[in-house]
């Protein structure tokens, strides 16, 4: 892969200069007051004026750039630009506090910053640089030509840091050619699809699965900023002929419980995908009663995106996220060592071969992480899985995360997926608490539909007709709230934190 190769353009050149394609719609940005739409002419355009521009500022190939910037089209402007300049673009969530971020400018040794403010406080001189100054006029001679190869650095996003430290993971301009597996493994995504994605621009599960992987199919991708009361999300699929919506589970759980909908109300849509957490039986059976139309499922991490899906040419199998997406090699290995892939139905670590284009380049600056993670040619993300007769992926959870009590090990996605199901309850969070040397409980923190109704022993006893004894929660307690990352997962070990001090109950 020696040639020339870059993800933006891999991307977006072939529409833009398409006689046919290059009027049609390619991006809409969407507030509370308004939206924009930039055909596939008008976008390429943008990232070349953009890309020219930012290599007049940053001369040298390969710079790392933290991108700081509320939830907006220039964001991916400046993203996609980047890539477009051969730079490193770093996409940052704009929650992030000042110290957050100079952890991320220090170790990724950036020294420029695209954003919009100049009120932070940074430990160092960087350069800062506003999308004004990258949206200046050029002449056509002046156009910047990138000279990446497939295999070269493209951006880098930073891990959310449940369990430790946010690393950096650095991807290849390649990993473009990894996600067009997904296509028929997951999105089926056409050229006709007007598709929207609730997430936000931080996220590599809305840039690659919101407009990269969209815009690969010719397709018409559609972000929102504003209110996230789960009306408005019925109101855009309805106004803007959304045939595809993508969202984290809770979202279709949130709709489902706070909007009256109808399959005629929603009569644009095609399916719904989903990822970023497990989707719960129930949602997926309601969904499908009150739409009429599926949700798909996938499974996928930072190090590799989507890789386990279900799609519209398989079985839906509730609580499996599917099958590996064809083209890819994936295998369930021993926990401890070993290369040789367990049998069906055997829990161990889901792994996914080297040569898969869309794996990481590696860790940024952390080789000994970066070593635990592969075995021999298998890659290992820390998921416990099992696969089934049918070749059906079943997700047990972090390897991190699985809780080991009295000899046994519990999944709290599964026990998770029960407390879920309860009348009442709305989530749910589980997670183990080391009560003493050799004692580990299992506790539980669930949000209710009203509180007022909790009852503790009520809870437990309906459990007990689905769970084993040895999985049942030692105490349960109501919370207003879940505790999670910006891309929504749980922080359970906050949860062990906040919840130590009771293990005598």
């Amino acid at each position: 892969m020696d040639e020339n190769f870059n993800l933006t353009k891999e991307c977006l050149e072939k529409w833009s200069q398409d006689p046919q394609s290059k009027n049609k719609p390619a991006f809409t940005f969407i507030d509370d007051t308004s939206s924009q739409t930039w055909s596939y002419e008008e976008l390429w355009n943008i990232l070349n004026v953009y890309a020219t521009n930012l290599n007049k500022v940053i001369k040298s190939a390969n710079s790392k750039i933290l991108i700081r910037m509320p939830h907006s089209a220039e964001y991916a402007f400046c993203f996609f630009a980047s890539i477009l300049a051969d730079k490193i673009p770093i996409p940052a969530s704009p929650e992030l506090s000042d110290q957050e971020i100079n952890f991320l400018l220090k170790d990724s040794t950036a020294k420029e910053i695209i954003t919009t403010e100049t009120k932070h406080v940074y430990d160092g001189n960087y350069n800062l640089i506003s999308p004004e100054r990258l949206n200046q006029s050029i002449s056509k001679n002046e156009l910047y030509s990138s000279k990446a190869t497939a295999n070269e650095p493209a951006f880098m996003v930073y891990t959310s840091g449940t369990t430790s430290k946010p690393k950096g993971v650095l991807h290849a301009h390649r990993t473009i050619l990894g996600r067009k597996l997904m296509k028929e493994g997951w999105e089926h995504y056409q050229a006709d699809d007007n598709v929207l994605h609730a997430g936000t621009l931080n996220w590599t599960f809305t840039l690659g699965v919101g407009l990269m992987d969209v815009w690969l199919a010719g397709g018409h991708a559609h972000l929102y900023n504003g209110s996230k009361e789960p009306n408005k999300w019925v109101e855009m699929i309805e106004q803007y002929h959304i045939s595809i919506f993508v969202a984290v589970p809770t979202i279709y759980r949130q709709i489902l419980k706070y909007v009256e909908i109808s399959k005629k109300s929603l009569s644009s849509l095609r399916y719904g995908l989903c990822s970023g957490e497990p989707l719960p039986k129930e949602v997926l059976k309601e969904w499908q009663l009150k739409v009429g139309t599926n949700l798909y499922e996938a499974l996928g991490m930072t190090e590799l995106s989507t890789y386990i899906s279900t799609h519209k040419n398989i079985e839906i199998k509730a609580g499996s996220p599917g099958k590996p997406q064809p083209g890819r090699k994936i295998v369930i290995l021993p926990e401890e060592n070993g290369t040789t892939p367990l049998q069906v139905n055997e829990v161990g670590l889901l792994a996914s071969h080297k040569s898969d284009h869309g794996l990481m380049l590696g860790y940024w600056k952390r080789p000994e992480e970066e070593k635990e993670v592969f075995r021999g040619d298998w890659f290992i993300g820390g998921d416990t899985a099992s696969i089934d007769e049918d070749g059906y992926i079943w997700f047990h959870g972090r390897s991190d995360e699985i809780i080991k009590s009295f000899g046994y090990r519990v999944s709290p996605v599964e026990v998770e997926a029960a407390l879920d199901a309860l009348d009442n309850v709305n989530e749910s969070a589980v997670f183990g608490i080391q009560a003493s040397e050799n004692k580990t409980l299992i506790y539980a923190v669930v949000v209710l539909d009203n509180e007022s109704h909790f009852l503790e022993e009520k809870i437990k006893n309906t459990l007990a007709k689905t769970l084993a004894k040895y999985k049942m929660p030692h105490a349960i307690y109501p919370i207003s709230k879940i505790p999670r990352t910006r891309n929504g997962k749980i922080k359970r070990s906050q949860l062990k934190k906040e919840y130590g001090s009771k293990t005598d109950k």
